[in-house]
């Protein structure tokens, strides 16, 4: 048999309908873009944390670092070359301040391991090449204006956000003669080599890492977007689902001709796979373009996020990258193939002659609500049983995936219930044939609506989230950042100056201190604090001891935050080791919202006391409010400090919630792409459903009602489903709310908010979906209003 005139008898179908072609081009090809463009980003993302890893020497090489996490001298790198170690020193450190800064990395290159510690991939290994200049990728070496600053040359393999010179450069630009941040080890080393702790005792030797501790770090941020992302593809694929079915419906009569002239329903089934492969195909190319541009415009938010909260630099510019250019082109095919399986199965079961009887495909929908309905039960059982007994965060998006299915697949049995009450209360010939011709209505609008209520849950679930952090970020804030004013001194001789000038003139000065250091084998950081009444009445404390403050103060107690606690376990008055040697008794958990890592808080003398060397060049400063500007002019007076070292209260929380604020401006944007998305369902259902319904409208209107009173019931049909669906949706969006606070959040950050509900919001989103639906029922309601009598006395002469 010839299969290429069936093929092409099928698609003739797409030539004589090209506005169903469109939906389901379009259909796809915004799912798949939303897709892709989530997919794009997380790439990016992920392929410059592989290249700050390859320039910081992390991963493969095994480094030596001082036991104490600070700087060692270079004297102690001599010693080890002079022993038979092959090592290379690193001196890392901050260029600049402020938005122009940048990360210098000084490396030693005639020692440097050529698979690990920098790219030098321009110089081509010669140093004569790579010594006196600063290399880094285009967009950071724009920030290198300094003129004091060696040549600056660009090298596209360097990490966003770090340069890279000879170490002795960098130890004069960053004011560190004669020291040095790590010692990075030559994949293979001498035997019979001297001992370390022999020759270095204070030095400690760390193995290599199997993964990137920053991509470990944000796993959790892109694995949110990741399902933000697919969330907006299932949307899309309601739309998919609804014009294959529609044109299945439709093909009936042609599905019929092929079986009867000889056309093996085997092959007829290859061939419709054949016929949706192709424009899968289409439209997933489609789609990628589409998600190229909407991760371009997205990424330098992204960028701004993962550098404010995890300190993580990202490239602000999109590379084309063949991994989810593909991705983004199978996930199209999956996606179709998910969205066509029921009505190929369809043509699949029904008899060659049932195919053809008008009220076939329709008593196959009617059965299959009952099974839909049954399945959308056993989902929303299946999220009880998931919160109730699973752990971890996959977990946690498993129990959304099963709790937002089960809901969309319970709609058109709630959509039915609430129209059937409807035309029972109803009074009137009018009113009743409307209720029961919007019930008729429901199967070829419920996957619209099904999208559309997708779309609002997830946007009521993520607007509760975002605005339940943004208020209490804000007043969580206001604890942490009591002090007025915050100041950096540019060494430790100039801090006790800057404390002792400041002492005399002030409230309090507060020194702060730090140290990063693993806690429990992961990143965290110990911060030094001083006991104060500034900490006592500020601190957001969760838990406490009866006398947590008078501990602290005595150097008998530490405090943890809220994510170090809820990973480790870690309840009031269990001891903790800090590190090796130090142990401490846990006497608060404070809040810590937005930081991913572990944090405990000491007494300051205790942390000097394990750490000498360590810097404490920050100072908070308690003072009137009304004085803090006049005190800056003194201070920059006296001593010089630039306008950057002195930051107000003001001035840091403004930062902390632009970085919030810019922290969901990617969810925020999905939220809104995927609200569009079901409107544009809507719009398309309708478009097609309006030239089958002129046998339900043409007897009506022979009865007398005109075709604008008809065109204001269509309207109206349109809000009432919309508004039955935002109602629906509202529980649904509040329990995802609930699951991402009190689920997810914890399960990927560590830490749980309270959960706010904000009413205002809800009947905004209500009158924006209103506005849609009303919207997309213009076009089809226009299109009744211009219907030529003709056309609908028509309808009375033909077999229907």
């Amino acid at each position: 048999m010839r299969f290429w005139p069936v093929l092409v008898a099928l698609m003739s179908h797409w030539w004589r309908r090209p506005l169903q072609l469109l939906t389901l081009v379009l259909g796809l090809a915004l799912s798949t873009a939303l897709w892709s463009g989530v997919q794009a980003i997380n790439a990016e993302a992920r392929a410059s944390y592989d290249r700050a890893a390859q320039t910081l020497g992390q991963g493969a090489q095994s480094r030596i670092e001082a036991a104490d996490g600070g700087l060692m001298d270079q004297a102690d790198y001599i010693a080890l070359r002079r022993a038979g170690w092959l090592v290379s020193p690193v001196l890392e450190g901050q260029l600049g301040r402020g938005a122009s800064a940048v990360r210098l990395i000084g490396i030693e290159p005639l020692t440097a391991p050529r698979a690990g510690v920098a790219s030098v991939s321009d110089s081509g290994g010669n140093v004569a090449d790579f010594a006196g200049f600063i290399r880094a990728e285009p967009e950071t070496a724009r920030r290198l204006t300094d003129a004091s600053l060696p040549p600056v040359v660009f090298d596209t393999g360097v990490a966003p956000g770090l340069a890279i010179t000879d170490i002795g450069i960098a130890q004069i630009l960053l004011g560190q003669a004669g020291k040095v941040s790590r010692l990075v080890l030559a994949p293979a080393q001498p035997m019979g080599r001297t001992p370390m702790a022999q020759i270095a005792p204070h030095l400690v030797l760390k193995p290599p890492t199997s993964r990137v501790d920053m991509a470990r770090l944000t796993d959790s941020f892109h694995l949110n977007l990741t399902a933000f992302g697919f969330l907006a593809f299932a949307v899309g694929l309601f739309i998919v689902h609804a014009a294959i079915a529609l044109a299945f419906e439709q093909r009936r009569p042609v599905f019929r001709t092929l079986r009867a002239l000889g056309v093996p329903a085997l092959a007829l089934m290859g061939l419709l796979a054949a016929e949706l492969l192709i424009l899968a195909l289409v439209s997933g190319l489609i789609g990628v373009v589409i998600g190229y541009g909407i991760a371009a415009a997205l990424l330098p938010d992204v960028a701004a996020t993962l550098r404010g909260l995890y300190g993580a630099t990202v490239s602000g510019t999109l590379s084309l990258r063949p991994s989810w250019w593909a991705a983004g082109v199978v996930i199209a095919v999956l996606g179709t193939a998910a969205a066509s399986g029921l009505s190929l199965w369809r043509v699949w079961r029904l008899p060659l002659l049932a195919a053809a009887q008008p009220r076939a495909w329709a008593r196959a929908s009617e059965a299959g609500l009952v099974v839909q309905s049954g399945m959308g039960l056993a989902l929303i059982a299946l999220a009880g049983l998931i919160g109730a007994f699973g752990q971890g965060l996959i977990a946690g998006f498993a129990l959304l995936a099963a709790l937002m299915l089960g809901a969309v697949l319970l709609l058109p049995l709630v959509l039915q219930g609430c129209l059937a009450l409807g035309q029972r209360l109803a009074r009137g010939p009018v009113a009743q044939w409307f209720w029961a011709d919007t019930r008729q209505q429901v199967p070829g609008l419920s996957l619209a609506l099904m999208a559309l209520m997708l779309a609002l849950a997830a946007n009521i679930g993520v607007g509760t989230m975002v605005s339940s952090f943004r208020l209490t970020f804000t007043g969580w804030l206001d604890q942490r950042l009591a002090a007025e004013l915050y100041l950096t001194a540019r060494d430790q001789p100039e801090a006790d100056r800057l404390a002792a000038w400041l002492s005399p003139r002030v409230d309090a000065v507060l020194p702060i201190a730090s140290i990063k250091m693993p806690l429990r084998g992961a990143p965290g950081e110990i911060y030094g604090m001083v006991d104060h009444a500034t900490y006592r009445d500020n601190w957001p404390l969760l838990k406490r001891a009866a006398d947590v403050w008078d501990l602290f103060a005595a150097g008998q107690g530490a405090l943890i935050n809220e994510q170090l606690a809820r990973r480790e376990g870690i309840e009031i008055g269990d001891s903790f080791a800090l590190t090796d040697v130090w142990t401490a008794k846990v006497t608060g958990i404070f809040s810590d919202y937005g930081n991913p890592l572990g944090q405990a808080i000491v007494p300051l003398p205790q942390l000097v006391q394990h750490y000498p060397d360590l810097p404490r060049q920050r100072l908070g400063v308690r003072i009137a409010p009304d004085r803090v500007a006049a005190l800056r002019q003194d201070l920059e007076a006296e001593f010089g400090l630039p306008p950057d070292a002195m930051v107000n209260q003001a001035a840091i929380k403004a930062f902390s919630l632009s970085v919030f604020e810019r922290t969901f401006t990617v969810t925020a944007a999905l939220n809104v792409l995927t609200l569009g998305v079901a409107g544009f369902a809507i719009l398309t259902s309708l478009l097609t459903l309006a030239t089958m319904r002129l046998p339900q409208l043409a007897p009506v209107w022979a009865l007398g009602l005109t075709r604008s009173a008809l065109a204001r019931l269509e309207l109206l049909r349109a809000g009432l489903l919309a508004a039955i669906t935002m109602v629906a949706a509202l529980p649904l969006g509040l329990a995802l709310a609930w699951v991402l606070l009190a689920i997810v959040n914890v399960e990927a950050f560590g830490w749980r908010l309270p959960m706010h509900v904000f009413p205002a919001d809800w009947l905004v989103l209500g009158l924006l979906a209103l506005i849609a639906a009303t919207l997309a029922s213009v076009g089809p309601v226009v299109r009744l209003m211009r219907v030529p009598p003709a056309d609908l006395l028509r309808v009375f002469a033909s077999e229907r």
